[in-house]
């Protein structure tokens, strides 16, 4: 009788425990845009043409087009249970109890190393205007304010990706509008004439072979890390069936316009062989036009885009932490919520952990902090894959929900394996660069620690039922 009562009990209680759906469609919608557009673009853009030349094209369209189909398995299985806090809540139901709980850690771990990268750029950033003030001082100042806006109401988390987002929006359409502005006038810089010949007349699409195409995959596979994250705030969207696939439908519409057509207008502008590795193009193309205060903006624009990330991360690993506590994967006061209906134990565990490494990033090695994020980068293979792998299951057991549900994957089972053979691809590109190869092999001790962690647990669960009877 009493084990019967403490199982009512904890039911209503988890009744109670519902987080609130505060996100309106303009929230998610930017929050989608958000995270198909990675800072990578701003900086890191500069090393991936160099690396491919014009090639980087096809390696986004290619890249974008998987990406697309990932999201569109997420929508699809999100949508069969408005219950589904997060992609765990599925994971649980296909793939069992272990690898939901491998995987909620996984993604935890994968957010966490994100916000520690990010909190430390927060502080690189600022020094460009503020060189005096040291450098753990503006990412402190930043995590504490994500805090209290976060624990306030999950409106305010929209908000603020909401204004990121755009941020980042306006910056690529300026570089847009003011680059095609320039081609069509036959601009001359110190590389020549803007023109869009500029993309085959400097050595071919593909001026460093297949191999810089195929290394370019890294990178490219990277910009897109963090587009998953509309996948966590379905618990939390007002009207998720018409929201959610409204955000996913148009991500095509915006890797072709903000990373195809960014790339097209920056390699016009510049021939790939004149933009420099080490800059952003961002900061090339407005320094031509004549904006003395190009590196400026641009600083602010991946400032931003860096705060947006931490405050993807502070939310994300929030969430992840609030959806395993409800599964029995973490204690249990992790589903506290206030009466806002945030997760403010979840919410201060996260903050706390993400505090400790950025405490240690400065007392580590630079070669340990970039392993880490280097085996997280890995970590999100494995989340996109048990995905795709969760999607293949629910339409092999669950007929009556595919029959009912309007927003299916399109070309199942065929696009389930192109993802899984590209991500298997990318594995293998992994393994070819030196820099990402240690991760790659390093990789796996993570997951065998959480096995084991699993199988303590759930031994420990059994003796404790044992005792019960």
């Amino acid at each position: 009788m009493q084990k019967s009562y403490k199982s009512r009990e904890w039911e209503i209680h988890m009744q109670e425990q519902q987080l609130s759906r505060g996100l309106k469609n303009r929230h998610v919608q930017l929050i989608a845009i958000g995270g198909a557009i990675g800072t990578g673009l701003f900086l890191g853009a500069g090393k991936s043409i160099h690396l491919a030349g014009p090639s980087i094209l096809f390696a986004y369209l290619i890249t974008g087009a998987i990406c697309f189909l990932i999201m569109r398995a997420l929508g699809e299985l999100l949508l069969t249970n408005l219950n589904y806090n997060s992609f765990v809540d599925f994971v649980q139901d296909y793939m069992g109890n272990m690898t939901a709980f491998i995987t909620g850690w996984t993604y935890w771990f994968c957010w966490i190393s994100i916000a520690m990268a990010d909190l430390t750029a927060v502080g690189l950033y600022t020094q460009f205007w503020l060189p005096d003030v040291p450098q753990w001082m503006p990412g402190l100042i930043a995590l504490v304010i994500l805090l209290i806006m976060n624990l306030a109401t999950v409106k305010l988390f929209g908000e603020m990706e909401f204004w990121f987002a755009l941020i980042k929006v306006i910056a690529i359409l300026g570089l847009i509008v003011i680059g095609i502005f320039m081609i069509v006038k036959g601009f001359s810089t110190d590389s020549g004439a803007s023109s869009f010949s500029n993309l085959w007349s400097h050595g071919g699409m593909f001026p460093n072979g297949i191999n810089g195409f195929i290394l370019s995959f890294q990178m490219v596979v990277f910009a897109f890390v963090g587009i998953e994250l509309v996948g966590l705030t379905a618990g939390e969207t007002e009207n998720p069936e018409k929201v959610i696939p409204r955000a996913i439908n148009n991500i095509p519409i915006r890797i072709l316009i903000f990373y195809i057509g960014a790339l097209i207008v920056i390699m016009s502008i510049y021939p790939w062989n004149a933009i420099n590795p080490m800059e952003s193009p961002f900061v090339q193309v407005f320094v031509a036009v004549g904006i003395a205060a190009a590196a400026g903006i641009v600083n602010f624009v991946v400032l931003t885009s860096a705060a947006s990330a931490c405050n993807s991360a502070v939310f994300s690993t929030s969430r992840m932490v609030y959806s395993l506590a409800k599964d029995n994967h973490a204690p249990i006061p992790f589903t506290k919520l206030t009466t806002n209906k945030v997760p403010s134990n979840a919410l201060f565990f996260s903050t706390v952990i993400i505090l400790i490494a950025v405490v240690l990033n400065y007392v580590m090695p630079e070669g340990v902090f970039t392993l880490i994020t280097s085996i997280s980068t890995v970590c999100f293979i494995y989340i996109w894959g048990i995905t795709v792998i969760c999607h293949l299951k629910y339409r092999k057991t669950r007929p009556d929900l595919v029959k009912v549900n309007k927003f299916k994957m399109p070309l199942h089972p065929f696009s389930n394996y192109l993802i899984l053979t590209f991500l298997a691809f990318v594995l293998v590109v992994l393994a070819l660069a030196e820099d990402t190869r240690i991760a790659l092999f390093v990789t796996p001790v993570w997951f065998i620690l959480l096995i084991a962690i699993y199988k303590i647990r759930d031994k420990k669960n059994q003796l404790s039922k044992v005792e019960v009877l």
